[in-house]
């Protein structure tokens, strides 16, 4: 550095709030400090590589690089680029001027800003450099300008002033250093450093090298993927690639890879696993697709995708994309909006062309379909698009079946698709509530999975066809034509007022069913959700949810027909009445109202 007495000028008033602010307010994770630092190199450099096009004096050398390098005795990190480096202005207004518009302007947009509507301030204010103070006490910044031979340093504590000095410098570029505070020695680490670079820089193309004992090592792969053509990246490359974006151990089910250009331009690469996360994505209910701008990590939680599409893994990398000053949380602009948008209807395509291939599908269906029907529910924009690729079991069919296939089945007089929801696929395929329905050659799709007690609603009708749960069906029957007698039915007036009047406000109603064959009696709805709804409603401590379920009893059942004659000569059946509708609950999967009592009833009949 030149002899000559640096020039000390003031950064401006409040300075000292504004920079608490940056260290303190912008930023959730320390280590963003060297991200910043790196992107800065990283877009010197190809600012130099650009302007080199019509200026060939100003050609990069040919090892161009960002190095880092820790001095341990000094407590020091220093970042050098080869890039287009500063003028003596330029470093006076890109880093004397903090908050151009002004700290109060600044700290009030900051203050007024909530969650992800954060302003995009990067741009207003120009503070991310400021993030070192974050982790140093001490920020020195020496800087020649390409195409020029003076070099200028620029130093400040971050307490309101700041020196400027002429310097030398051997070649243009920029070389920062910063003096880490006692608590910020972690970064004197070529391990840890290497591991930040790694997760925010991986991507960038110019090597990113971190000095070690005796030799650099590159820290960042280079090379982004997603950039190259289709035709130039092998089956293993994608597979490799996935696993170290998924943190996964299969081969993707699919493979999504293109570039949208045109008024809005990014490039994606997008991974469908083959097998389900050790974490299941039932929990976590955000997408954590990555965003990259100019292939420079910026955040997992953009939420590029809809919750429901949240399995997808990969990278989309745009150019021009308005941030947020801490880069973690993005503006909702129009074109980020767009890029989710493109993304999103590019996955529903590449299914809807997977699901061409049956087998193949039913795996992808067995992993995600769970949490592909949430989009039904949540979703009005896509709703129509998810429907075609639902999957289901049904009481007629081997496999998985579609909406579409299932309406092409469907019964002269059928009115609507029907459904039974509950617990487990198997044991539903055994319910008394299909009795009827089975009897009559009436297909009904059986769903286990907790949404399949909400989405039906949302959906209402697929073709025309209304969805409706079998426990709400009991009048659609007698449309379907009568089902094979079995047995003859006894009148069961007199009993159904028994039952009633021992059951109480237990049960809306008791009326008989055409829809039994070999089962006693059925529960059906009454106003309001299905059964399946009820049961979950109940487990998360709800309590009002329309009327008590109704009982319906076969009175061709011969269960049925000997309580109905005790009735009839003036026994009661209060006991019994009790034991039928726990017998209910139970076969629908629910327990019985008093578990102890009901074991007791049992005890007792089995007695006598």
């Amino acid at each position: 550095m030149s002899e000559s007495t640096p020039e000390t000028h003031d950064f401006g008033a409040e300075v000292g709030r504004l920079l608490d602010l940056v260290v303190h307010a912008l930023y959730s994770e320390r280590e963003i400090f060297l991200r910043e630092l790196v992107a800065n190199a990283a877009d010197a450099t190809d600012r130099r590589r650009f302007e080199a096009l019509t200026r060939a004096e100003l050609a990069l050398p040919d090892n161009a690089q960002v190095r880092i390098a820790a001095d341990k005795d000094a407590r020091s990190l220093t970042i050098t680029d080869d890039g287009i480096g500063m003028t003596r202005e330029e470093l006076m207004s890109n880093l004397g001027t903090i908050a151009r518009s002004g700290t109060k302007a600044f700290e009030q947009a900051l203050a007024s800003a909530k969650g992800e509507e954060k302003p995009s301030l990067i741009g207003q204010f120009g503070v991310g450099f400021y993030s070192a103070f974050m982790v140093a006490d001490r920020v020195e910044v020496t800087s020649r300008k390409a195409g020029t031979d003076e070099a200028w340093s620029w130093a400040s504590e971050g307490r309101g002033q700041f020196t400027m000095a002429p310097a030398v410098r051997d070649a243009p570029g920029t070389t920062i250093v910063l003096h880490l505070k006692e608590d910020a020695t972690e970064y004197l680490e070529p391990i840890r450093i290497e591991t930040v670079v790694r997760k925010w820089a991986d991507h960038i193309t110019i090597p990113v090298m971190v000095a070690g004992e005796g030799a650099d090592s590159q820290a960042n792969e280079g090379t982004a993927l997603w950039r190259k053509s289709k035709a130039d990246v092998t089956e293993e490359q994608y597979t490799e690639f996935y696993r170290h974006v998924a943190h996964a151990w299969d081969k993707p089910w699919a493979t999504i890879h293109w570039r949208a250009e045109g008024a809005m331009e990014f490039s994606a690469l997008l991974f469908i696993p083959g097998m389900k996360p050790f974490e299941a994505v039932e929990g976590e209910r955000e997408s954590r697709l990555r965003l990259h701008v100019r292939r420079m990590f910026i955040t997992d939680r953009a939420e590029l995708l809809p919750s429901w599409l949240r399995f997808v893994q990969g990278v989309v990398d745009t150019e021009d994309l308005p941030l947020n000053v801490s880069r973690e949380m993005l503006q909702a602009t129009p074109v980020l909006a767009r890029i989710r948008k493109a993304v999103t209807n590019r996955v529903l395509t590449e299914l809807k062309t997977r699901a061409k291939d049956a087998e193949s599908y039913a795996e992808f269906w067995k992993n995600f379909g769970a949490v592909l029907k949430e989009g039904v529910w949540e979703d009005n924009d896509h709703r129509a698009e998810i429907a075609p690729l639902l999957r289901f079991r049904s009481t007629t069919q081997d496999g998985l079946v579609t909406l579409a296939e299932y309406v092409s089945r469907m019964k002269d007089g059928q009115e609507a698709i029907y459904f039974l929801t509950g617990d487990n696929a198997d044991t539903l395929a055994g319910s008394a509530q299909l009795e009827g329905f089975r009897a009559r050659g009436v297909e009904v799709l059986l769903l286990s999975d907790p949404i399949d007690a909400f989405w039906p609603e949302r959906l209402d009708s697929f073709e025309d066809k209304k969805l409706r749960s079998v426990t709400q069906a009991a009048e659609d029957l007698a449309k379907l034509g009568d089902a094979e007698a079995a047995g003859e039915a006894v009148d069961t007036e007199a009993l159904v007022t028994a039952l009633k009047a021992a059951l109480g406000e237990a049960v809306s109603e008791v009326r008989t069913t055409d829809r039994l064959v070999d089962s006693a009696v059925v529960l059906g709805a009454g106003s309001g959700p299905d059964l399946q709804m009820q049961r979950l409603l109940k487990r998360a401590g709800r309590t009002s949810f329309g009327l008590p379920p109704i009982l319906e009893i076969n009175p061709r059942h011969r269960l049925v027909a000997s309580l109905a004659a005790r009735v009839a000569s003036g026994e009661p059946v209060t006991e019994e009445a009790l034991l039928l509708f726990d017998l209910a609950r139970l076969q629908d999967g629910d327990m019985p109202q008093d578990p102890a009592a009901f074991a007791r009833r049992v005890e007792k009949a089995l007695i006598a």
